[in-house]
């Protein structure tokens, strides 16, 4: 048979092909799940019954429990595509249940995922001026280090804006009833510090008695470092006039001075003093710090000459 004759002829069957709901009713005989196949029918027609039943699980449709003639239609019908029963019987399963969405006029069936969409947190309460008081309060009270506004607006779940002037006011609040703490804005955050006027008292009982002090070299050091960072360390030993590499080994193991990157020209390292220096004298920026010029001698500029 030729290409042509043979598409003519799936045309054809295809044409007299007669969908399952539209076929007559089998016998009850035919309905029971027990009942045999029909060895009279052909063996395509035995196959596609086969396959059907196989992919329809054990509970055959009545679909499919079909006269032998109806059956030996649909399988001579789909059989005629492939060369074998097996190939047909799988062909007349895909095109008559609808499955793969091969057959004319039976709507495909597709299984759409359901995604749960989260719902949106629910907004945070907005609290009272003395419960946003308190809980400021009770948060400065177990900082170990300066707290910005945005951090402390975070926590709450509240505006950045009511944050910034509420600590404002509770520091306005301690100043004026005069307690022996102040919350005051250091490194760039808040935190509470005692007053200086009690500073001998809290020394007392810090101390009990040691010194844990500066050097003077590391505190000739430090100011270097403050007033011209980011700098080296031979820039540091050059303003100083001795080797300062042990120092600046001291500075760094108690956090008042760290590294920043490196020279663009020399590849050395630079130095520059961290927040911890502002948090221990109390400062926000290093621009705080005092000018220099009230503390230099008149004869400066002979004393630079003289040691040429």
């Amino acid at each position: 048979m030729s290409d042509e004759e043979r598409r003519d002829s799936l045309a054809d069957q295809a044409a007299a092909w007669v969908p399952p709901w539209d076929r007559p009713r089998p016998p009850a005989a035919a309905n029971t799940p027990d009942a045999p196949p029909d060895e009279s029918a052909p063996l395509s027609d035995q196959g596609d019954l086969g396959g059907k039943a196989l992919l329809q699980g054990p509970k055959p449709s009545k679909i499919f429990a079909e006269p032998s003639a109806n059956a030996s239609g649909s399988g001579s019908t789909e059989s005629g595509s492939e060369s074998g029963p097996g190939s047909g019987s799988v062909a007349g399963t895909g095109s008559g249940v609808g499955e793969s969405g091969g057959a004319r006029g039976v709507p495909r069936r597709e299984v759409v995922g359901r995604r749960r969409v989260p719902a949106a947190p629910e907004p945070a309460p907005e609290l009272s001026d003395a419960e946003l008081r308190g809980a400021l309060e009770a948060i400065l009270l177990v900082v170990d280090e300066p707290v910005s506004e945005l951090v402390l607006a975070q926590v709450l779940e509240q505006p950045a804006e009511r944050v910034g002037p509420m600590l404002d006011e509770i520091a306005a609040g301690y100043t004026a009833a005069g307690h022996g703490f102040e919350l005051r804005r250091a490194a760039g955050g808040w935190r509470l510090y005692t007053r200086p006027e009690y500073a001998t008292y809290v020394e007392r009982f810090v101390l009990d008695g040691q010194s844990v002090r500066l050097t003077q070299a590391a505190l000739e050091t430090l100011a270097v470092v403050a007033y011209k960072q980011p700098v080296t360390r031979s820039r540091i030993s050059a303003i100083r006039g001795v080797n300062c590499d042990g120092v600046i080994r001291t500075l760094v193991t108690r956090g008042l001075v760290e590294e920043c990157g490196t020279e663009q020209d020399s590849g050395a390292f630079l130095y520059r003093t961290t927040t911890l220096f502002l948090e221990k004298l109390g400062l926000n920026t290093v621009d705080e710090l005092p000018p220099l010029a009230p503390f230099l001698p008149d004869d400066v500029e002979e004393l630079a000459d003289a040691t040429r």
